[in-house]
C-alpha cells in the first residue's frame, strides 16, 4: 500500500465518540521513496553504534570492580537509560521504512510517548545526579565515600526513576483526555508537542502543564548543574598546583561534554522550529537529541577517560580469551 492510499482523515468532534481511533500515520523525515533506503541505513547504524557502545560501557564497569564507584554506577545507568530512550523511536522507524508503512497504532503511539517522555526526563535527572557527584569528589574529597555511599547513589537514582515515572504518567493522560486529534503525525515518532499541537479541541490547559513541566524539569536541574559547578569552578581557583587543577578539571570534562551536547540539541530543536512553525524541521531536528547524543555519549566518556579505555580493553581481552578456550573445547575430538 503506498503512502498516499494510507492518509487517513482526522477525526471530528461530532465523530470521536462513535468512532474509535486505532491508528495514526508517521510520516517520518521524508515521503520520497528513494530516500528511504539511505534514510533507513543511517538510522540503522546510528542505532546499532548507540547499543553497542552503551552496553559496552556497562559490560565494562560491571565487569570491573574498581570502577564500582558512585561516578560509574550513575554513568552505568545514564548507558541503559540512552540504550531505552533511542529504542523508544528508532526501531518502530525502521520497521515501517522496511514494510513500507507509516501506520502506528493508538496503544503503539500512547506507549511511545510515555517511556520517550520518561526517559528523557531520566537523562536530566540522572546529568544532574553525576554533577552533584563531581561537586562532592571535588570539593569534599575526604568525606566522599560517607556522603556518596551506596544507600544515598540507590536513593538518588531510584527516585530520579519514580518523579520521570510521575511526570510521563501526568503528560501521557494529559494527552489522552484530548477529544480529537489528527491522525496524520508530521514525525518519525509520537511526539508530546506534536499531539497536543495536532488536537482539535481546546489545549491551553495541556499547553498550559506541558509548559510548565517542561520549564520546571529545564530549569531546575539545570539550575543545579550551574550550582555544582560553580563550588568546583571555585575549589579549582584555590588550588596552587596548576597539575591539580588539570586533573581535577579533566574528570568533569566528559560530563560537562555531554550536558552541554544534551541540552544544546534539545534547545535547537525548539529554536529551529518556533520561527518557522515547520513541522518537519521539528522532526529533523530532533534527530540530534534522540539519536545523535546518545549515540555520542559512550565516545565522549571512553575516549578521555583513562578507567574506561583499561576496563574496556580488559573486558575485550577476557571475552577473546573465553571464546579461544570455547573454540579449542569444541575442536577437541
Amino acid at each position: 500500500m503506498s503512502p498516499s492510499s494510507q492518509r487517513l482523515q482526522p477525526v471530528t468532534s461530532t465523530t470521536w465518540n462513535q468512532t474509535m481511533i486505532h491508528k495514526f500515520l508517521l510520516l517520518g523525515l521524508s515521503e520520497e521513496p528513494e530516500l528511504q533506503p539511505l534514510i533507513f541505513g543511517f538510522f540503522l547504524s546510528m542505532y546499532l553504534i548507540t547499543v553497542f557502545g552503551n552496553l559496552l560501557i556497562i559490560l565494562a564497569v560491571s565487569s570491573d570492580s574498581h570502577l564500582h564507584t558512585p561516578m560509574y554506577f550513575f554513568l552505568s545507568n545514564l548507558s541503559l537509560v540512552d540504550i531505552c530512550f533511542t529504542s523508544t523511536t528508532v526501531p518502530k522507524m525502521l520497521v515501517n521504512i522496511q514494510t513500507q508503512s507509516k501506520v502506528i497504532t493508538y496503544e503503539g503511539c500512547i506507549t511511545q510517548m510515555y517511556f520517550f517522555t520518561y526517559f528523557g526526563a531520566l537523562d536530566v535527572f540522572l546529568l544532574t545526579i553525576m554533577a552533584y557527584d563531581r561537586f562532592v569528589a571535588i570539593c569534599h574529597p575526604l568525606h566522599y565515600m560517607v556522603i556518596m555511599n551506596p544507600w544515598l547513589c540507590g536513593m538518588l537514582v531510584l527516585a530520579s526513576w519514580i518523579l520521570a515515572s510521575l511526570n510521563s504518567l501526568l503528560e501521557t493522560l494529559m494527552v489522552l483526555r484530548l477529544s480529537c486529534i489528527v491522525l496524520e503525525i508530521p514525525h518519525f515518532f509520537c511526539e508530546l508537542k506534536q499531539m497536543v499541537q495536532l488536537a482539535c479541541s481546546d489545549t491551553f490547559f495541556n499547553n498550559m502543564v506541558l509548559y510548565f513541566v517542561t520549564v520546571l524539569l529545564a530549569s531546575c536541574p539545570l539550575a543545579g548543574i550551574f550550582y555544582s559547578y560553580s563550588k568546583i569552578v571555585s575549589c579549582i581557583r584555590r588550588m596552587s598546583s596548576a597539575q591539580g587543577k588539570y586533573k581535577v578539571f579533566s574528570t568533569c570534562v566528559s560530563h560537562l561534554s555531554v550536558v552541554s551536547l544534551f541540552y544544546c540539541t534539545v534547545l535547537g530543536v525548539y529554536l529551529s522550529s518556533a520561527p518557522t512553525h515547520s513541522s518537519h524541521s521539528s522532526a529533523v531536528a530532533s534527530v540530534m537529541y534522540t539519536v545523535v547524543t546518545p549515540m555520542l555519549n559512550p565516545f565522549i566518556y571512553s575516549l578521555r577517560n583513562k578507567d574506561i579505555k583499561r576496563a574496556l580493553k580488559r573486558f575485550i581481552g577476557m571475552a577473546a580469551v573465553q571464546e579461544t578456550i570455547v573454540l579449542g573445547v569444541q575442536k577437541r575430538p
